[in-house]
């Protein structure tokens, strides 16, 4: 996928949110304990926010960042719409191989634009679920999703979570996307782009597997084959804070 086309999805994910948001504020969201639609909202706008701060300035660390300002309940709406629509235009002007900070990977505008593709996925995931809405995604961003979760978010792993002690190879059944991942020392997992045999394989669907990484789903809802017990322990291990 593209830098326009990562934009786009961003624009409809950040739109749906306010949607879902709109009919149904206090809807818990199940993945997030102790969240509401509302919580989501302040949080999706806050990120945006946030990250076309890092732009403007041109950041190359947090200390000349601020904090963003939490808006009054009554305000939150058009908080967000306000907010989003202006990171957004940020966002889609700036140069994309721009440095700037991130917190891992290539320090550009790039892989912020990516991220906040893939973290509103997610989020639009969250927002559509809680409030009874068909949480509709593109098979070809959530597999770029599933590649983007395996060399961003992978390496950070959960205080005191067990070594995988295998090696998993994920499928998706309806797009392009395989993955093999690889244990090293002390469990580093190495991820490459390729079809091969691993301790357990985990076979779905774009979208299905996108959620199971991100605990959205669970693995009953995909296919799992080989040792179960691998694939469980490599699903625990990303810290998703």
């Amino acid at each position: 996928m593209d830098h326009q086309q990562y934009l786009a999805a961003t624009r409809d994910h950040t739109t749906r949110i306010a949607t879902a948001v709109a009919g149904h504020p206090n809807a818990n969201i199940e993945a997030c304990p102790g969240w509401t639609n509302s919580e989501l909202l302040w949080h999706m706008g806050e990120v945006l926010v946030f990250w076309k701060q890092v732009i403007d300035k041109k950041a190359m660390d947090t200390t000349v960042l601020e904090w963003v300002k939490r808006p009054d309940p009554r305000d939150l709406s058009q908080w967000y719409t306000e907010g989003v629509a202006a990171a957004l235009e940020t966002l889609g002007n700036a140069d994309p191989d721009m440095p700037c900070w991130t917190w891992t990977g290539p320090q550009n505008v790039a892989w912020i634009v990516r991220r906040m593709a893939h973290e509103s996925a997610v989020h639009m995931w969250d927002a559509c679920k809680a409030s009874g809405l068909e949480p509709a995604l593109q098979p070809e961003l959530s597999s770029d999703g599933i590649d983007e979760f395996l060399y961003v978010m992978l390496p950070h792993a959960r205080e005191g979570q067990p070594i995988v002690g295998g090696s998993v190879h994920l499928h998706c059944t309806d797009v392009e996307g395989e993955w093999l991942v690889v244990p090293g020392d002390a469990d580093v997992l190495t991820v490459t782009r390729e079809h091969a045999k691993g301790s357990c394989a985990i076979r779905g669907t774009a979208n299905d597997l996108n959620m199971l990484l991100w605990r959205r789903l669970s693995s009953f809802d995909v296919e799992v084959i080989g040792d179960a017990s691998v694939a469980e322990r490599f699903l625990m291990r990303t810290s998703l804070e």
